[in-house]
């Protein structure tokens, strides 16, 4: 960043919920960017700890009104988890303070940088990942803030020194909406937060309102479904400018799945000519690979060098990460899959691992997804050569909105399609991790999967 006066100097933010993948990356940018921040969350978490150890804020843990800081001057930030009735937004309203949600910060943040933003239902987090890899070897230096560690003892947020700035863009409370886009990239449209959309028509909608308010560029996977939502003024396949300046009329840039080959140590494939190596498993991995790379070029970034920026690329925290050995030798991966279409891919490259068993234990996160999707989700885990399935992690729902809600139902539909392969219904942390431990054996790999906390199951495994 370049000397002179910070732009958030002199502003004081108070982060609730900052133990989140997601708000978490908001503390620290905004304190890169010279405001001085606190925070809170429920529980501590990795994403806490990593604050803490960069000294960018140390989180109070449990909601209290003691945990605002005093003074008028102060803007209350809190992430879609928390409630209007969370105790510490409810005493900022008493004191008049401001009280904002993580979107209008995140349109804040897009509008002091160029900003490529990656929508999709699936794959936001690896592709945006593979993107700053992309740009920081083609020596762009990006700013950047993704829902998990970037990979390799990395935060999930840095400002940088270049003019660029890669983010998610999340449907789920749709925040996606309130950016200021230059290159929208969209991998996929599926129906995944069931209680922010009433139907895919809607979602539909939603993702097209976020690629017509793109300035400059839209990059999407070349599909009929995909290219409806495109604003009819884009120009379609409009060659990109090559000094990093984009003309007035949106270009579009759709791009095909690639022919790759693969294997267990990734994937290979050509691009525009260049040969891309990759060192993450699976076909959609090389689907996402090649959506940042053409987001890369239209940034103007050396081609060649945006691929061997992904060649380096590891993996982002949590999505088919390995974290380890069982103690009878079975390897662990830990990924965020929580939608059957996530499950089923997750599985896919697991399966071109070399492995005696494949071995998958789920965690379905919301009640309201699995009401809905039990049976889909059965039919993804039915891939394992067997499948822990346990119960609900609820997040934001409550059990008693959805009586007779569990995952029960998803171990029942696993059962229904496995065709005799063992499916165990364990409800708890507690009870899976011996379970998991006397079934797995030298040469197996288990993945496991969703989005709650069942990370810390994975890392009994592997700490036993």
């Amino acid at each position: 960043m370049s000397a002179g006066p910070l732009p958030w100097g002199g502003r004081r933010l108070h982060f609730v919920g900052v133990g989140g993948a997601g708000i978490s990356g908001y503390a620290r940018l905004a304190r890169a960017l010279g405001a001085e921040v606190s925070g809170s969350d429920q529980a501590n978490s990795p994403y806490a700890e990593r604050l803490a150890a960069d000294g960018v804020l140390r989180a109070s843990i449990g909601h209290a009104v003691e945990n605002l800081p005093a003074g008028e001057q102060l803007e209350v930030i809190y992430s879609s988890a928390v409630p209007e009735d969370n105790v510490e937004r409810r005493a900022a309203r008493e004191r008049g303070l401001a009280e904002r949600s993580r979107a209008e910060l995140l349109s804040e943040l897009t509008g002091l940088r160029r900003t490529v933003a990656v929508a999709g239902t699936h794959g936001k987090t690896t592709t945006a990942s593979m993107l700053v890899h992309a740009l920081r070897a083609a020596g762009l230096a990006p700013g950047w803030m993704v829902g998990g560690f970037l990979g390799e003892g990395e935060p999930n947020a840095g400002w940088g020194e270049g003019e660029w700035l890669v983010v998610e863009a999340d449907e789920s409370d749709r925040s996606m909406l309130s950016l200021n886009v230059n290159i929208a990239v969209l991998t996929n449209v599926e129906l995944d937060h069931h209680t922010a959309f009433a139907s895919l028509a809607e979602l539909r909608e939603a993702f097209a309102s976020f690629l017509a308010a793109a300035h400059g560029a839209i990059v999407l996977w070349d599909q009929p479904a995909l290219l409806e939502l495109v604003p009819r003024e884009t120009n379609a396949l409009a060659a990109p400018a090559r000094d990093g300046k984009h003309p007035a009329a949106v270009e579009l840039v759709p791009f095909e799945a690639p022919r790759a080959i693969l294997g267990p140590d990734g994937s290979r494939f050509r691009w525009r000519g260049l040969e891309v190596r990759l060192a993450v498993p699976g076909a959609h991995n090389a689907l996402n690979a090649v959506a940042a790379l053409e987001a890369a070029r239209l940034t103007g970034a050396d081609e060649a060098a945006a691929v061997r920026g992904l060649a380096g690329f590891r993996g982002a925290a949590r999505r088919f990460q390995l974290l380890g050995s069982s103690t009878r030798g079975a390897r662990v991966y830990d990924d965020y899959a929580h939608h059957p279409t996530e499950v089923a891919a997750t599985l896919q490259a697991a399966r071109t691992l070399e492995h005696e068993r494949l071995v998958a234990a789920f965690q379905p996160h919301l009640f309201s997804r699995t009401a809905l999707l039990a049976r889909e989700f059965g039919r993804a885990l039915a891939l394992a050569d067997a499948a822990v399935v346990l119960d609900v992690y609820p997040a934001r729902e409550r059990a008693e909105d959805y009586p007779g809600v569990s995952g029960l139902m998803i171990a029942e539909a696993t059962a229904d399609c496995a065709e005799g392969r063992p499916v165990y219904w364990l409800p708890a942390l507690a009870d899976a991790a011996p379970v998991l431990q006397g079934l797995l054996g030298d040469g197996d790999v288990c993945v496991i999967m969703g989005a709650g906390d069942v990370d810390a199951l994975a890392r009994m495994l592997v700490a036993a």
